[in-house]
């Protein structure tokens, strides 16, 4: 197979900036939110030292920012290649 061909195919990323960053933080935030209302069985695990947080712990933290980085990569990645990031 012809490397350059593989070359092509390779989607373009973009480095890392603030801009790529504000993505991912706006993500992550957008996902604890919908998280924090959508999550029916929550305070099974270990809790958070956070006041005003009682019943979001851990692992609610974990699944939510999971969620979010999967958000956050792809809509870099869209945004990359539309052009509105750099």
């Amino acid at each position: 197979m012809d490397i350059l061909f593989v070359l092509s195919a390779v989607p373009h990323t973009s480095p890392w900036s603030t801009q790529v960053a504000m993505v991912m933080i706006t993500c992550n935030l957008l996902a604890i939110v919908a998280g924090r209302y959508a999550i029916k069985v929550r305070g099974l695990g270990p809790s958070i030292p956070v006041s005003g947080v009682e019943g979001f712990g851990l692992p609610e933290l974990l699944a939510t920012t999971s969620l979010g980085h999967v958000i956050g990569a792809a809509s870099i990645l869209g945004l990359s290649n539309v052009g509105l990031i750099s």
